[in-house]
């Protein structure tokens, strides 16, 4: 199983989240809305601590592949995690430009239209990470809700995509066991579940 702790604020957290088995350690850059936001400088110290065998995602709210791989340089991550829905060739863009960068694209589970949004965000990418924004809210949520959705929408998606599938969306302790037992996934993302009202 693969595990992603998401929100990543400095050091020692990434210390933490290694001893505990984290194979992925998120750190967000600027987004409309969410928890964890940290400026770029920040990020690309922070990723001078992440151990050998781990993978150092950043979340970006940008949508297109210059912008994207760019802000992968500067931070100096191996992965991004894409939050928003990009077309195809956004991603085949980045896989030209930069291949060695891992690609998650998040789908966000609002319902049955999801099954039909996640085929097409399977091309180009490395993984597809299914979550639980609200990308059409008025003040966008692309991540960090600490919501669940519908577990049956990311089974049946699971099922049908040829790329492995992290699940997010309000995991924590008491429920992450019943959500791999449901949706059979290839990893977890956890991020609000697991902190506590301190952060």
């Amino acid at each position: 199983m693969l595990i992603k702790i998401c929100c990543i604020q400095n050091d020692t957290e990434v210390e933490m989240a290694a001893a505990a088995g984290a194979t992925h350690v998120g750190l967000v850059a600027a987004m409309p809305s969410g928890p964890g936001p940290i400026a770029a400088d920040r990020i690309a110290e922070i990723v001078g601590a992440v151990p050998t065998g781990v993978t150092a995602v950043l979340l970006t709210a940008h949508t297109d592949a210059d912008s994207i791989i760019g802000h992968a340089r500067t931070t100096g991550v191996t992965a991004v995690q894409i939050v928003g829905e990009v077309p195809a060739d956004v991603r085949l863009s980045i896989k030209a430009a930069a291949g060695s960068i891992d690609i998650l694209q998040v789908v966000h589970v609002g319902g049955p239209e999801a099954l039909e949004q996640a085929q097409p965000a399977a091309v180009g990418s490395d993984f597809v990470l299914l979550d639980s924004g609200r990308p059409s809210a008025l003040v966008p949520e692309l991540g960090g809700t600490g919501r669940t959705h519908d577990w049956a929408v990311s089974a049946q998606i699971v099922s049908r995509l040829d790329v492995p599938v992290f699940l997010a969306g309000g995991l924590g302790p008491e429920n992450v066991a019943e959500a791999i037992r449901t949706v059979r996934q290839a990893g977890v993302d956890l991020c609000s579940g697991i902190r506590d009202p301190a952060g």
